[in-house]
């Protein structure tokens, strides 16, 4: 698919290269706190946001995921704390770093009597990295990369959501970025416009952007995002790489053994909630699913104590709606 990123594979294969040296950080929140009068919204979060990375942004509906990203751009002053971007204090220096990060945070806003390419021509005219002979190609190329080629002429305000939505996103893409946040970019549009967004996230990823996206649709992090960080009640209660956390909670056991009845009935008489099957994915051959809880060398010794026969253990990774359900709905 043609488009204003390049996907040079090296680029973005060089930035999420684990070796052993951290990456630094892209954006980064020390303390950060604010308050709207007694209304705390962000409250003491410490989060590091690493370069290259494509990080969901996950939280309940007030949890302060919006209020946290307009403080990442300056939109917003913190009560207290700190905000860096690209190795830059904000909002005092926001204006060294702006011109390199793209944003849609809220949804888009455009004058209704313009068109589509009118309003995306005056907002091109504001960028300082674009040179103004340059604009209307850049415009032409982001209108078609979005979808909105065939709508470009239209007025904004006949424009449906999934539209409006579009042109929003075509903000960030008229010029390379190095950070690009974007807050609930799927809203309003159908299955092939969320693919889209999926496709155009993995192509500035691969050109070298950083990206911070917010969404209630878990599938679509779970299948974009590299990182994940969790806000409940304002609080940050979990951030790192997605395949990290997904791994890392107490999921169910998969047993495979020859011997599922004697299984199930020495783990039932430990105690241990165990059945036949279960439902999960495993290894090939008959199974028996425990439920979380026991230590997976627990669970074996016990078993080859009871005369069963065990051929294979695994603890299938957890989906995220598991993990976003562990951490925002568990007892505080």
């Amino acid at each position: 698919m043609s488009g204003v990123y390049s996907t040079d594979p090296a680029a973005g294969a060089a930035l999420r290269d684990p070796g052993t040296v951290p990456r630094p950080a892209a954006a980064r929140t020390i303390g950060l706190r604010r308050a709207f009068g007694p209304v705390v919204a962000v409250d003491g979060v410490d989060l590091d946001i690493p370069m290259g990375a494509v990080l969901g942004l996950l939280g309940p509906n007030g949890s302060g995921k919006t209020t946290l990203m307009r403080m990442l751009l300056g939109l917003v002053r913190p009560t207290s704390g700190a905000v860096e971007l690209l190795g830059r204090r904000v909002p005092d220096l926001a204006h060294e770093v702006l011109p390199h990060v793209g944003a849609m945070i809220e949804g888009p806003a455009f004058h209704p009597h313009l068109t589509g390419r009118a309003n995306l021509t005056r907002i091109a005219a504001a960028e300082p990295l674009l040179d103004t002979p340059r604009i209307p190609g850049a415009v032409r190329a982001t209108l078609r990369r979005v979808g909105l080629d065939e709508a470009a002429d239209r007025r904004y305000r006949d424009y449906s959501l999934g539209m409006k939505q579009r042109l929003g996103l075509a903000v960030p893409l008229l010029v390379r970025r190095r950070l690009v946040v974007l807050d609930e970019p799927t809203n309003g549009l159908d299955p092939a416009g969320t693919r889209d967004v999926r496709q155009i996230i993995a192509e500035m990823n691969a050109a070298g952007a950083t990206v911070v996206v917010s969404s209630h649709l878990l599938s679509e992090i779970e299948a974009t995002c590299s990182h994940v960080a969790v806000l409940q009640s304002g609080r940050l209660v979990a951030s790192g790489e997605l395949r990290t956390l997904l791994d890392s909670g107490p999921g169910a056991l998969m047993v495979t053994t020859p011997d599922t009845a004697r299984a199930v009935h020495a783990l039932q008489g430990a105690g241990i909630d165990a059945e036949i099957g279960g439902g999960i994915g495993g290894g090939p051959g008959p199974q028996v699913h425990v439920a979380p809880g026991p230590p997976a060398p627990d669970v074996v010794a016990l078993l080859v104590h009871s005369g069963v026969a065990v051929h294979a253990v695994a603890r299938p990774a957890a989906r995220l709606e598991e993990l976003f359900a562990r951490l925002t709905e568990g007892p505080r």
